[in-house]
């Protein structure tokens, strides 16, 4: 690569760890690794933090998502042993890009826009716990989620009556249907509040499907739809167990609601339960490799890896050669998911890398003149199973942003979609449905149509899309490789970070949750609220380092100030 060679040599050429890839769970272990005093080379091909987890300029996600191939290099013996290639797999597929005005193509630079949407954090959730631990939070500022939307059988969008509050507000529930949400989530609360046994829901309706214990609990479909997709966030049709493939327990869904229930309010600068990080998701990767960093961590981008180096005895892993020419060596290897070691004639028992494909997810970002709510500027919405058309098994998920987080121009939005699929055209069959029920669809003004985008503004209320991207993304899990190489997970299908943390980590629980304790995540908790708060072991970091505390206690004294090394800011 001709930018690799401009490079001087990396100093010093052994670390205990090389990580490969600036997506989050790269740099999350980067910065546990760097902060238990191991020494760190960080590197990754591309220009940019974040890999898969990063927030990019329009023209630069599109030239990401266009440029996925396959790396060409032949395995050969040396003197150092075995070099074996070490390849680039896509994750991305059938890319489909629709644009219907130029307005804009002259502020590309001003989007910022995720390559693994839609995301946001639950105020309570582990992720959160984990930014309040390890003290990141003063490199990222967030926005309020301003609502939450359930698309109806009419295509209308209503309000979720997800607290009390807002269940006194909301003007599609009928009196009983109001009575009977704040009687069951009472009922859940006495349930959590341990008090007697009479409270609590029997053994017996904790295993079974929620959405049985639900219907025990006389609420209507309605109702059951609310809390199923828009609270518990379910992925598939709970009513239809032949295709559902991942059934919520009632023990499950009770989590899963008290944790929603527990993020509303946490923050002060924060009324409801969802929040969003002003410049992107790709900033929390980059507070990660900040932090690490400031611990000692090696940072190069813009160079790439193209081979893993074996002993020729032994057949344990032992270095990198990097696109520079250089070699490294380490104890440890890292790997991003979209990174892969063939099997060779040399070491074919001992090098193997199967990658298990368990589905797909359908990803789309629009761009759009007007909020799909004028009384909102960030929202979501949820099409749960059946809304778009009956054939439909999966949820949809919407996620509206605005300029004043900092991802797109002032006065334009960007609408964020994903939903689980098994194919391509399943998955863009729903997404297109969605869209169409989100906006007005003009046709592309490379037609012979001119001004169209002004005749759409106002047609049954819905905005005006300016620009639209399709595309499909792998749900791959990865077996075999060696002992001193790991992988880590890619970006999943969820709306939070709760399954991706927990795909690489082992227990991540808070030690009082009963805590009362609120404090903001702009401001820097006390030492002693961090330790109460959170409390938990990484598996992969544990793996590697089974004598090593997963973040060791940070100290009042800890100073993380950015020192330079990262060259951009927050």
């Amino acid at each position: 690569m001709e930018e690799s060679t401009s490079y001087p040599p990396i100093e010093p050429s052994s670390f205990d760890l090389i990580v490969i890839g600036t997506g989050l769970p790269e740099s999350i272990i980067a910065s546990a690794a760097s902060a238990a005093g191991k020494t760190v080379l960080h590197l990754d091909p591309n220009p940019f933090y974040g890999s898969h987890s990063a927030s990019l300029p329009l023209n630069d996600l599109i030239s990401f998502l266009q440029s996925q191939s396959q790396s060409q290099f032949k395995s050969h013996i040396s003197d150092d042993g075995v070099f074996i290639p070490l390849l680039t797999r896509p994750l991305y597929s059938n890319l489909e890009i629709n644009s219907y005005s130029s307005e804009h193509i002259n502020c590309s630079r001003k989007f910022n826009l995720d390559l693994a949407g839609p995301r946001v954090f639950l105020c309570s959730d582990s992720m959160i716990n984990l930014i309040l631990k390890t003290d990141i939070n003063q490199y990222m500022e967030f926005k309020n989620v301003d609502a939450c939307f359930l698309s109806n059988a009419e295509g209308k969008l209503e309000n979720v009556p997800d607290s009390r509050s807002a269940i006194f507000k909301n003007r599609t529930l009928s009196l009983p249907e109001k009575n009977q949400l704040m009687k069951f989530f009472k009922y859940v609360q006495g349930h959590l509040g341990n008090k007697t046994e009479e409270d609590k829901v029997s053994e017996e309706d904790m295993e079974s499907p929620f959405v049985d214990f639900l219907a025990k609990m006389g609420l209507s479909q309605k109702l059951k739809s609310i809390i199923l997709y828009t609270i518990v966030m379910a992925d598939y049709d709970q009513r239809n167990l032949e295709v559902c493939k991942d059934v919520i327990s009632t023990r499950s869904g009770i989590d899963r609601l008290a944790l929603y229930h527990s993020s509303i309010g946490r923050f002060p600068n924060a009324n409801g339960a969802i929040i969003y990080p002003i410049y992107g998701q790709g900033e929390l990767p980059q507070a990660f490799c900040r932090r690490a960093a400031v611990k000692g961590c090696i940072y190069v981008l813009r160079m790439p890896t193209v081979a893993v180096l074996m002993n020729k005895d032994s057949s344990t892993y032992k270095g990198v050669k990097l696109g520079s020419g250089q070699e490294l060596f380490s104890s440890q290897l890292i790997l991003a998911p979209h990174f892969t070691i063939p099997s060779t004639m040399v070491f074919t028992d001992q090098v193997t890398t199967s990658h298990d494909c368990k589905g797909k997810v359908a990803r789309g970002i629009c761009i759009a003149k007007n909020s799909l709510n004028p009384e909102v500027a960030n929202c979501l919405v949820f099409f749960p199973p059946r809304s778009l058309y009956p054939e439909q098994i999966s949820t949809v998920r919407a996620l509206q942003l605005s300029g004043n987080v900092a991802v797109c121009p002032s006065g334009m939005f960007v609408i964020y979609l994903s939903t689980i699929c098994d194919n391509a055209v399943e998955g863009k069959k729903l997404l297109n449905e969605a869209i169409s029920a989100l906006f007005c669809k003009p046709i592309p003004e490379n037609s012979a149509n001119s001004g169209i985008e002004n005749l759409c503004e106002n047609i049954e209320g819905k905005p005006c899309l300016l620009w639209s991207a399709l595309y499909i993304q792998e749900l791959t899990t990865f077996q075999g490789g060696l002992n001193s190489i790991s992988y880590t997970p890619m970006p999943d299908e969820h709306l939070h970070y709760n399954n991706l943390l927990d795909a690489t980590k082992k227990v991540m629980v808070a030690k009082n949750q009963g805590s009362k304790n609120r404090y903001s995540v702009l401001a820097r908790p006390t030492a002693e609220e961090r330790v109460e708060e959170y409390s938990g072991e990484y598996s992969l970091f544990q793996e590697i380092y089974p004598n090593e505390e997963f973040f060791s206690t940070i100290k009042a004294s800890d100073d993380l100030r950015d020192d330079g090394d990262i060259d951009q800011e927050s």
